[in-house]
C-alpha cells in the first residue's frame, strides 16, 4: 500500500495543453540549439563537432595512417552524440565528398558517393582521417582555448565550441532545418573571406558594400557562374537574407560543316548529374525541346554534359536560355544567416556580423591560450630556478639526500624552495648532473623569461592581439588561399544574356493537329489537319461541338457561360486516338457552366461578346489570354439570369454587325457603335419583349450578310437598308428563309 501512495503522490492534474506545449518547447529549444544551427565561431553543428573531436582522440592526424569509418562513428555515437549510427556516418560522409563541400574535413579512402547521387558504401569498408583543415579548427584545444563540458552520458568531456582558426562558417557554409526557423549559407572562398577579415580588423565598422569587394559572392565546389548583379549581393549581405542565381558553366564547339555542340563543364551546387540528365531527355520525350536533338553525358571524373542541337541555325544562348529556365542548369541558392550567436540565442546575422563574431571569438581562443600558456611558463621557470640552485649547491643537496630523513622539507627550509621546487630537485635523474645540462637551463629559463614578457605585453595590449590575429589570418590565407590549388576560386561571375523572351519554336514542336472538342466537353487533339466527318468517333451519348486546326504551338480560347475566359495549350491537349479527356481536368470550370466557343488565339484580333439580355461590348483579344487555371473574367454576369450566349472574332475589314434574337427580330447595325471595353456587363445592343438574345456576327456591308440555307446552300442579302438601325433597336422580322434556329452559321 505505502508503494501505491508513493506513485499517486507524484501525479499531478494538469492542462494537456500546457503539458503539450511545455514538452514541444523543449523539443523545439533542442532542435535549434543541439542539432540543426551551427555556431557562428566555429561554423560546426554538433553532430559535426563531436565527429571530428572523435577523431582527434583516435589521433587521425592528416599525416597518420587511415582508420574505419565505423569506428569513428562508434566512438561518436557511443560517447558524444547518442543518435542514429547512419545518420552520424552521412554527416561524415558529407564532410568528405569533394562536391558538397569546399573545403573538406575528412580525408575519405574508398567509396564515399559521387555528384550523381549515388550512396557511399558502408563504413565497414570506407576509412577516413582527418584533413588540414580540420586540424586547424581544433588547434589549440589542449591549451583551454575554449570551456568544456560534460557528455550525455558525464563520463566524457567535449569541447562547447572549437577554436577555430579556420572561418568555417562561410568557407563551408551551412544548411538546416530546425522547429520555425531555418539556416542556409552558401561556402564561400577562404581567400576572399581572410582579406574581409584583415580589413575588419583595421576599419571595424566598415560598410557592406566595402566587404562586398573583398567576398564578391560565393564560392562553390561544383563551380558553375554566378549571374547576380552585384546590388542583389550586397542587399543580401546586408540583411543576411537572399538569393543567387548560379548557372552551369558551357562552352561551344565546332564539330565542322558548320555545326556545333554545347559542353557544360560545370553543373550548380547540390545538382545531381543523373537527375538533371533525366529531366532534359524527359523534356525531349515531351518534345517540349524540339530544338535539341541529343544529351550526352561523356563524364569522368570532370563533368562533361554534351547537347547537340538540332539545326545548325538554332543559336547557342537560344538553346541555353531554353534550358535555364526549364531544367536545374540554372538555380537559386538561398542566404539566410540564421546561426546561433556565442552558442545561446539564434538570430540572423549580417555579412560584418558575421565576421565580427569570428574576429572576437579569435580574440577569447588568443587570451586564453596565452593564459595558459602563461601559467605553464610560471611553473616551468619556478622548476629551473629550483634545478639551478641545486646546481649551484650540489654538494649540500646530495648530503642532505643521502643524510636527513625529512629530505624534501630539509630542502625546502634549508634553500627557500617551494613545494613544486623540491619535488623537481628528488625526481631528477642523476645523469643530468652535468655542467653541461646546467648550461641549457639557464638558456631555457632566459627565453621563458623573454616568452613571459611578450605574453604579459600581448595580455595588456589589445592592439598587439590584433597584430597576431592579423598574422594568423594571414598564415590561413597562405595555406588554403587563392595561390593553392585547392583555394582557387572556382565559381565565376557574369552578366545573365537580356533574352526577354525565347520563341515559343523553341519550347515545343510545331506540328499541325485538329482539335475536337465534344458537346460534353471531352477535348482531344488529332495529328494532322483533318476533316471533321462522321468518322470521328465520340462516348455513347455524346456528339461533336466544336473542331477546327491548328498548330502544337498555338494557345486556345475558351470562353465559358459564366464570363470567364479561359487559356489552353494546344502541346497539353490529349492524343486524338481514344475519347480524350474531360476540358474541366485542365482548367476551374465549374461544372454548372456551359461552354460557349472555343477559337485559336491569334494577337491583335478584335472579339464580340453578349449575354442573353442581348448585353455586350467589343475587346481585344490580347487582353484575355489568363495564365492559370482559374481564368480571367471578362463579362460580368448574373448567376441564374444574364449568361453568356455568344462570343464571335471580328475578322479584318468587318464593319457591321447582325444580331438576331428569339423572337425572330434582326437588327443590323454599324461595328463603330459597339462599345470598346476589357471588361463589364456590357452596353444594350437589342431590345427583347419576352425573349433573349439568339446569335450575332459581324461582317462587311459591302460583301454583304450570308447564312446557311437547306441542302447547304448559302444565301447572301446585299441590301440591308430594312434591318439597319440603331444599337439597342428593336429591329425587324428577318428575310424570307432565314433558319429557325435564329443562327448565322
Amino acid at each position: 500500500m505505502s508503494e501505491i501512495s508513493e506513485k499517486t503522490d507524484n501525479i499531478h492534474d494538469v492542462a494537456l495543453g500546457d503539458t503539450l506545449g511545455d514538452r514541444y518547447l523543449s523539443y523545439a529549444l533542442s532542435t535549434i540549439m543541439s542539432r540543426s544551427l551551427p555556431d557562428v565561431r566555429d561554423g560546426l553543428k554538433p553532430v559535426h563537432r563531436r565527429l571530428l573531436f572523435a577523431m582527434r582522440h583516435l589521433k587521425l592526424n592528416p599525416e597518420t595512417g587511415f582508420k574505419k569509418c565505423a569506428r569513428v562513428v562508434g566512438d561518436v555515437i557511443g560517447k558524444y552524440h547518442p543518435h542514429g549510427d547512419q545518420s552520424v556516418y552521412d554527416a561524415m560522409v558529407r564532410l568528405a565528398q569533394e562536391f558538397a563541400v569546399r573545403y573538406p574535413l575528412v580525408d575519405g579512402q574508398g567509396n564515399f558517393g559521387n555528384i550523381d547521387g549515388d550512396n557511399a558504401a558502408a563504413m565497414r569498408y570506407t576509412e577516413a582521417r582527418m584533413t588540414a583543415v580540420a586540424t586547424a579548427l581544433m588547434e589549440g584545444l589542449d591549451q583551454d582555448a575554449v570551456d568544456f563540458r560534460e557528455t550525455y552520458d558525464g563520463e566524457e568531456q567535449e569541447p562547447v565550441v572549437m577554436p577555430a582558426s579556420f572561418p568555417n562558417l562561410l568557407a563551408n557554409g551551412a544548411s538546416g532545418i530546425a522547429v520555425g526557423m531555418a539556416t542556409n549559407i552558401p561556402p564561400h572562398n577562404v581567400g576572399e573571406i581572410c582579406n574581409a577579415l584583415l580589413h575588419q580588423i583595421k576599419f571595424p565598422n566598415a560598410s557592406i558594400e566595402k566587404l562586398v569587394t573583398f567576398i564578391n559572392g560565393p564560392d562553390f565546389p561544383t563551380g558553375g557562374t554566378i549571374v547576380e548583379s552585384r546590388e542583389n549581393i550586397i542587399k543580401a549581405y546586408e540583411s543576411g537574407r537572399g538569393s543567387f542565381r548560379l548557372r552551369a558553366k558551357w562552352d561551344v564547339e565546332d564539330t565542322g560543316r558548320g555545326m556545333y555542340q554545347i559542353v557544360v563543364t560545370e553543373i550548380p551546387y547540390q545538382v545531381q548529374k543523373s537527375k538533371l540528365i533525366e529531366r532534359i531527355a524527359d523534356l525531349m520525350y515531351q518534345k517540349k525541346l524540339p530544338i535539341l536533338a541529343d544529351v550526352l553525358d561523356e563524364s569522368s571524373e570532370d563533368i562533361r554534359i554534351v547537347l547537340e542541337p538540332r539545326s545548325r541555325t538554332v543559336a547557342p544562348e537560344v538553346l541555353m536560355e531554353s534550358l535555364f529556365r526549364l531544367t536545374d542548369l540554372e538555380t537559386r541558392i538561398s542566404l539566410n544567416m540564421n546561426v546561433l550567436d556565442g552558442g545561446h540565442l539564434p538570430r540572423v546575422m549580417s555579412l560584418r556580423e558575421v565576421l565580427q563574431a569570428f574576429l572576437d571569438h579569435r580574440q577569447d581562443v588568443m587570451v586564453r591560450r596565452s593564459k595558459f600558456r602563461l601559467g605553464k611558463i610560471q611553473h616551468r621557470l619556478e622548476v629551473l630556478g629550483g634545478y639551478l640552485i641545486a646546481y649551484l649547491n650540489l654538494d649540500e643537496v646530495i648530503r642532505i639526500i643521502r643524510e636527513e630523513d625529512e629530505v624534501k622539507q630539509c630542502l625546502m627550509d634549508r634553500f627557500k624552495l617551494t613545494d613544486v621546487q623540491a619535488e623537481a630537485i628528488l625526481n631528477m635523474r642523476l645523469r643530468a648532473l652535468r655542467k653541461l645540462e646546467e648550461m641549457e637551463i639557464r638558456t631555457e629559463y632566459a627565453a621563458l623569461e623573454a616568452e613571459k614578457a611578450e605574453l604579459l605585453a600581448l595580455l595588456d595590449s589589445e592592439d598587439l592581439r590584433w597584430q597576431k590575429i592579423a598574422a594568423e589570418i594571414k598564415a590561413i590565407r597562405a595555406k588554403f588561399g587563392s595561390k593553392t590549388e585547392l583555394g582557387q576560386r572556382r565559381s565565376q561571375f557574369a552578366d545573365a544574356p537580356v533574352i526577354d523572351i525565347i520563341p515559343v519554336e523553341a519550347m515545343i514542336e510545331k506540328e499541325p493537329i485538329t482539335v475536337i472538342c465534344s458537346e460534353k466537353g471531352w477535348i482531344r487533339a488529332m495529328k494532322g489537319h483533318v476533316a471533321i466527318d462522321d468518322k470521328i468517333k465520340y462516348k455513347d451519348g455524346d456528339k461533336a461541338k466544336f473542331g477546327f486546326a491548328a498548330y502544337t504551338t498555338d494557345k486556345v480560347i475558351l470562353v465559358a457561360s459564366n464570363g470567364r475566359f479561359y487559356t489552353l495549350g494546344c502541346d497539353k491537349f490529349p492524343g486524338g486516338r481514344g475519347h480524350g479527356e474531360p476540358v474541366r481536368l485542365m482548367i476551374d470550370l465549374p461544372n454548372e457552366e456551359e461552354i460557349v466557343t472555343l477559337f485559336v488565339h491569334q494577337p491583335g484580333r478584335k472579339l464580340l461578346i453578349a449575354s442573353v439580355a442581348g448585353r455586350g461590348f467589343m475587346l481585344d483579344a490580347d487582353n484575355v489570354v489568363a495564365s492559370t487555371r482559374n481564368g480571367k473574367q471578362v463579362m460580368n454576369v448574373e448567376e441564374g439570369k444574364n449568361r453568356v450566349a455568344v462570343c464571335r472574332v471580328i475578322d479584318a475589314g468587318h464593319d457591321h454587325m447582325a444580331i438576331i434574337g428569339s423572337n425572330r427580330k434582326m437588327l443590323v447595325f454599324p461595328l463603330d457603335q459597339m462599345p470598346q471595353m476589357n471588361r463589364g456587363r456590357g452596353a444594350l445592343l437589342q431590345k427583347y419583349k419576352g425573349g433573349h438574345l439568339g446569335d450575332m456576327i459581324s461582317f462587311a456591308a459591302a460583301e454583304g450578310l450570308s447564312w446557311p440555307m437547306k441542302g447547304g446552300k448559302t444565301r447572301t442579302e446585299s441590301d440591308l437598308t430594312s434591318w439597319l438601325g440603331r444599337r439597342g433597336s428593336v429591329g425587324r422580322m428577318p428575310p424570307h428563309g432565314f433558319p429557325m434556329t435564329n443562327r448565322f452559321s
